[in-house]
């Protein structure tokens, strides 16, 4: 799997090219810019939640990453603890929704939208 590099070489953050073309496409058919938000809150059944949006700006202190046309942009507080992380768009019989590969995560959930670390 290819990976977009992130903004810093330290490589803090990735979104797959499938990821950014899917961002790219939701985006035009809102007219907004590609701009994925991904969050961290607390809750989910296994401690902290990923949250995902198009974003409608971008804070003085997010950490951006670019590439294939769409932008993925995260706070310095949920991005500690998705430091290293994979941001991808699947498919499956389950359905279509984007997904955190995060090297932190001790467990996480059956659908993987929440994690603990």
């Amino acid at each position: 799997m290819a990976y977009i590099k992130a903004m810093t070489e330290t490589e803090v953050i990735f979104m797959t090219p499938n990821a950014a073309r899917r961002v790219a496409e939701i985006a035009t058919k809102l007219g907004k810019d590609p701009v994925l938000r991904l969050s961290v809150e607390g809750g989910g059944c296994s401690g902290f939640q990923y949250r995902f949006g198009l974003a409608d700006s971008i804070e003085a202190d997010d950490i951006q990453a670019q590439g294939d046309g769409a932008a993925l942009v995260i706070d310095p507080m949920s991005l500690d603890l998705v430091r290293g992380s994979a941001v991808d768009f699947v498919e499956s019989l389950g359905g279509k929704s984007f997904k955190v590969t995060n090297p932190q995560a001790q467990a996480g959930c059956g659908c993987g939208s929440s994690f603990s670390v």
